[in-house]
């Protein structure tokens, strides 16, 4: 594994959504918008700022949209031409240009890692940038750039992590680790959704994660869980069981949690704040709520 690049990526995308629901009957979440982009497209822009050459997806039934979004579309190019609408017709024309996309299906949801291995015959001997679909980073340098980064120092499987308040550690997965930089952790164990009192430590995973060849072969080989599903988790269970290393690096910016309502109205906020199309509009418009 020494000297291996990371140029691959797999989101898994075959989710009902259903804290979404009714939004998500006939939509894909990770289709919906963030101001003027979906969910979906924050995160492949940040895997090919992060040098990540080629994309799959491990999608499902109802989500054709997402193939739909990221392939050319010549009546809509040819229509803003028609119009003169240089600028959107960049825009629109730039998304099927930003990696190469490659699509597999997850026939029944029996699991993140039963996703994961959907698309293994796409990798071969390389470690693998895994992005699920509910976590936007707000930060300078790419959120999967700085797992790279800390994947070519430690060799190892990594996990990227964010501090919470220990309040809402039982609402993810969370570490026992031993610190080994400023922001980087030896991974001793995991315990999935823990009340507070019990919870190792404040570091949860944030659904980003590279994920080297001898994962791919542990999920492989792994039975179903008492869930009835193949997780990722597990698989690093299994991993550390056999003191294997497994690494957590702590991630800088603002993770924008879009996996639930509040969390998504949060990213769709801090985003419009930022969007040069509404030059201070939306800003006064809050400033306004506030004051009522």
């Amino acid at each position: 594994m020494s000297g291996k690049v990371v140029k691959k990526a797999v989101l898994p995308v075959a989710g009902f959504g259903t804290r979404f629901l009714p939004a998500t009957k006939s939509m894909p979440k990770e289709m919906m918008p963030i101001v003027d982009k979906p969910v979906i497209q924050y995160l492949v822009e940040e895997a090919v700022a992060s040098g990540i050459e080629e994309i799959v997806f491990v999608t499902g039934r109802g989500k054709r949209a997402i193939e739909d979004h990221f392939d050319v579309s010549y009546e809509l190019e040819d229509t803003l031409v028609e119009k003169n609408k240089k600028d959107l017709l960049e825009a629109v024309r730039g998304i099927s240009e930003l990696a190469k996309f490659s699509y597999v299906r997850q026939p029944m949801p029996l699991g993140d890692g039963h996703a994961l291995l959907q698309a293994a015959h796409l990798f071969n001997d390389e470690p693998v940038l895994v992005m699920f679909g509910d976590c936007i980073y707000d930060s300078k340098v790419p959120a999967s750039k700085q797992l790279i980064d800390a994947f070519k120092k430690y060799n190892g499987p990594i996990i990227g992590l964010s501090e919470v308040p220990k309040e809402e550690v039982k609402k993810f997965g969370v570490i026992d680790g031993t610190k080994v930089a400023e922001d980087a952790y030896e991974i001793k164990g995991l315990v999935e959704k823990p009340e507070p009192d019990v919870a190792p430590s404040n570091l949860v995973a944030v659904g980003k994660y590279i994920i080297t060849p001898d994962v791919f072969t542990i999920l492989e080989n792994m039975e179903e869980g008492k869930s009835g599903e193949i997780r990722l988790i597990d698989a690093f269970e299994i991993m550390l069981e056999r003191g294997k290393p497994l690494y957590g690096k702590t991630l800088e910016g603002e993770w924008l949690d879009t996996g639930d309502k509040l969390g998504f109205l949060k990213a769709t906020v801090q985003m419009a704040l930022k969007h040069e199309e509404l030059n201070g509009e939306f800003e006064e418009y809050l400033k306004e709520i506030v004051g009522r």
